[in-house]
């Protein structure tokens, strides 16, 4: 038997479970939603549906509490970009006839362009870590079977979002970084091609280098996509949770990948059926509105009015969309963890050790027995 070393520990192996009736293994226990054993892809989907079922009120109230607060706060970006830039625009986009723009126009709008954009992606960023912080602090109580609320779960994401943050970025480099060798390669070539000063090994070295490049990118992206759920359940840093993914994953890598890879798709087929409804019903409602609208005037205020509703219906629609979306697919990568910590580090003892340790005594310990029992002869042959 494996010691159990807990959710933070690395343990020696699976323990396995005495036989059953002399014959047959006892059937895992399952405290939560999955079984404690290693899992089967049906297992692992049904894991992952099973903890938004449980705990949706959780998931979607902090998913829709952090949507509430980043996208104001990104409109405001892109107005106050707009706002700052905004007589500049006219001149670089509608010149006068015969006339191109000047460096005096073109040159604030880059700068702006750019400073939006990092600050867009900062900002999405740390919307996007609150999230991926979220989703395993609360598949660790569904695992074990425990109750939560919705300010517990705010305060775990809020608290793991810096270090997830930190996962993300250092995911994003290493990851990225064939992506980046062909950036390296490819603005010379631009460059070149601008100047005419182009040969046909440059042409056909792009493709070449794309097809190395990518394949790695999404070896690597793999091998470091369990690291936000071991950083979160762990309580580690992130240097060593992108080690520990790389650890977990190692000898499983195409059966990871295809698991991952399988729920993407079903949590985008299924965020599609969602935002369906919400998009038809918007322009549904635009379609008679617009039918009615007087020809040749400008837009009434029932035009108006019925294009806001539309907008924020089709809001609405992508904001629930993208809970089940993100939500989903981080609990496919989460359960994966799990998983591969039961198969290699005998995690199924651990919790059912912490279970036992903290699970409250319900009554008097029952007087031991004053003889031990002894096994059964089998009879027959």
């Amino acid at each position: 038997m494996t010691q159990n070393t807990g959710w933070g520990g690395h343990g020696g192996g699976w323990g396995g479970t005495p036989p059953w009736g002399g014959w047959a293994p006892a059937p895992a226990p399952q405290p939560g939603v999955i079984p404690l054993r290693p899992l089967a892809l049906g297992e692992i989907l049904g894991g992952s549906f099973s903890t938004i079922r449980r705990h949706w009120k959780q998931l979607a109230g902090v998913m829709l509490a952090v949507q509430a607060v980043i996208l104001p706060v990104m409109a405001l970006e892109v107005g106050a970009a707009v706002a700052a830039v905004y007589r500049h625009i006219e001149p670089v986009f509608d010149p006068p006839f015969g006339t191109k723009p000047t460096a005096e126009h073109v040159v604030p709008l880059i700068v702006a362009g750019g400073t939006l954009f990092v600050l867009l992606l900062v900002t999405g960023g740390l919307g996007m870590a609150v999230l991926t912080a979220l989703c395993p602090a609360v598949l660790k109580e569904a695992v074990m079977g425990r109750p939560t609320t919705f300010r517990a779960m705010w305060r775990t994401s809020l608290q793991r979002t810096p270090a997830v943050a930190g996962t993300m970025l250092l995911t994003t480099l290493i990851a990225g970084s064939p992506m980046l060798a062909v950036m390296a390669v490819w603005l010379p070539l631009m460059f070149s091609a601008a100047s005419g000063d182009v040969t046909p090994a440059m042409v056909v070295l792009l493709p070449v280098v794309l097809l190395v490049a990518a394949p790695v990118t999404v070896w690597l992206s793999t091998r470091l996509a369990l690291a936000p759920a071991a950083l979160v359940m762990e309580g580690i840093g992130p240097v060593t949770a992108l080690r520990r993914s790389a650890k977990l994953v190692r000898g499983a890598w195409w059966r990871i990948f295809g698991i991952i890879m399988l729920g993407g798709m079903i949590a985008g087929a299924i965020s599609y059926l969602i935002q369906l409804p919400f998009n038809l019903i918007g322009m549904l409602a635009v379609i008679p509105a617009a039918a009615d609208q007087p020809e040749g005037s400008g837009p009434t205020s029932d035009m108006i009015t019925v294009l806001v509703v539309a907008f924020l219906l089709m809001l609405l629609g992508a904001a629930v969309s993208q809970v089940f979306q993100i939500g989903f697919t981080q609990l496919v990568s989460g359960v994966l963890y799990v998983d591969q910590r039961i198969r290699r580090e005998g995690l199924a003892d651990a919790i059912l050790a912490e279970l036992a340790s903290t699970t409250p005594a319900t009554g008097p310990a029952p007087a031991a027995p004053s003889a031990p029992a002894q096994p059964e002869e089998p009879t027959g042959t």
